[in-house]
């Protein structure tokens, strides 16, 4: 069992930056892939980024967002650069027990999500 808590979100500008955190529980955090999806009301959850041994991106933030993990302390991160208004969603953190993909259902763990909003 991985527990998963967010933290980091907030109410930023456009152009902005922040960091997203997720911290970990469980003694095997370095074997699962990690990612981070985002979902706006009435959308469905859309995946961002993740990172097994090699990191993916969704099109809409390559270059602008980076995912990184550190396993000595359990937690991935995900660094927001030049924030847009459509950026804004509740930010979710997921692990899986193999690689990574892009597929939300896919992944067996979740956190409860982190706000994040974009004032244009």
């Amino acid at each position: 069992q991985v527990q998963l808590v967010e933290s980091g979100g907030g109410l930023v500008q456009a152009g902005g930056s922040l960091r997203l955190s997720c911290a970990a529980s469980g003694r095997t955090f370095s074997t699962y892939a990690m990612g981070w999806f985002r979902q706006v009301p009435g959308k469905e959850r859309e995946f961002v980024a993740a990172i097994s041994w090699k990191l993916y991106y969704a099109d809409s933030v390559k270059g602008r967002f980076t995912i990184s993990r550190d396993n000595a302390k359990n937690t991935v991160y995900l660094q927001m650069n030049s924030l847009k208004p459509e950026d804004t969603a509740v930010y979710y953190c997921a692990a899986r027990e193999r690689g990574a993909t892009v597929a939300a259902g896919a992944y067996d763990y979740w956190g409860q999500g982190t706000q994040v909003t974009v004032s244009s």
